[in-house]
C-alpha cells in the first residue's frame, strides 16, 4: 500500500467554550476505506467539515501530500482531489439527477459537452443512467443518496467523505451501496466514512476510528476495535454483561 497522502494533526475545534473536536490524529493511506464511528454528537460531521474546508481548526494542521491545507476553502480542497457527501443530501431539487451532477463536473471539463458526458459516466457508474432526466425533487432516497456520491465522484477525487451516506436505506440498498463503494475502491479511490451501522463498518471498513466527546478514543481493526469495552461504552452506552 503506498505512503501516507492525507494527514490529520493535532485538530481542535473549539466553538466558544465548547470544545467540538479535541485533538484528533490520523493518516490516511491511498486506497484505504476508512470509517469513524461515535455516539450522536461526538463531533464526526464537525471533523469532517474540517477536514474539507467547511469550518477552519482553532488548532492543529490539516495536510494533502504534505501541503497544510488549512487555510483552503472547499473549492480549492475539492480540485485537489477531496469529495463529501452530505448527512442530509442536498441536490438541487429543480434539476435533474444529470444537471446536478454536471455542477460538479465543469471543475474540471470547462466545456458543455465534456461537462456532461462526465456527468453521464458517473451516472452510469452509480446506477442512475435511467435517472439522468429525472428532476433530483422526484427521487426516492436511495437515488438521493445515490446522486450524492455521483456528484462527489463528478470532481474526480481522490479521498472521498461520505457522511452516513446508507442512512435510511433498507438491506438490499445497503448492500448495493457496499458493493458500490468496493468496485471504487478497487479501481484506486479512497474512503473516509461516517456510519453508525455497525454491520456496515464491519463489513468493509480495514480501519476504524471511535470519535467520543470530539476525541479520538481508539483506532485500529474493526472486530478488535468494535470489542474494547471503552468503544462499547461510548457507542452504546452500557457495558456489557
Amino acid at each position: 500500500m503506498s505512503d501516507t497522502f492525507f494527514r490529520v494533526h493535532g485538530v481542535v475545534k473549539r466553538f466558544g467554550g465548547l470544545v467540538a473536536v479535541n485533538d484528533v490524529s490520523f493518516d490516511l493511506r491511498h486506497g484505504e476505506i476508512v470509517s469513524i464511528i461515535g455516539p450522536n454528537g461526538a463531533g464526526k460531521t464537525t471533523l469532517f467539515n474540517l477536514l474539507t474546508g467547511q469550518l477552519k481548526p482553532t488548532a492543529g494542521d490539516v495536510s494533502l501530500n504534505g501541503e497544510v491545507i488549512n487555510a483552503l476553502p472547499p473549492d480549492a480542497r475539492a480540485r485537489l482531489g477531496l469529495g463529501r457527501t452530505f448527512q442530509i443530501a442536498k441536490p438541487l431539487p429543480a434539476l435533474t439527477a444529470l444537471e446536478n451532477v454536471m455542477v460538479g463536473s465543469f471543475l474540471r471539463h470547462h466545456k458543455l459537452r465534456g461537462a456532461e458526458a462526465k456527468a453521464y459516466e458517473v451516472l452510469r457508474e452509480v446506477g442512475l443512467a435511467r435517472r439522468a432526466n429525472v428532476r433530483a425533487s422526484q427521487l426516492t432516497l436511495s437515488e438521493r443518496r445515490r446522486l450524492e456520491v455521483a456528484r462527489a465522484l463528478a470532481l474526480e477525487p481522490v479521498l472521498i467523505l461520505l457522511d452516513e451516506v446508507m442512512a435510511g436505506l433498507n438491506q438490499s440498498e445497503v448492500a448495493e451501496s457496499i458493493d458500490l463503494f468496493r468496485r471504487l475502491n478497487a479501481r484506486g479511490l479512497t474512503f473516509l466514512i461516517i456510519e453508525h451501522n455497525l454491520k456496515v463498518v464491519r463489513a468493509f471498513s480495514e480501519r476504524v476510528i471511535v470519535i467520543d466527546r470530539g476525541a479520538k478514543i481508539a483506532e485500529g481493526n474493526a472486530d478488535e476495535i468494535l470489542a474494547m469495552p471503552q468503544v462499547i461504552t461510548a457507542y452504546l452506552g452500557r457495558r456489557r454483561g
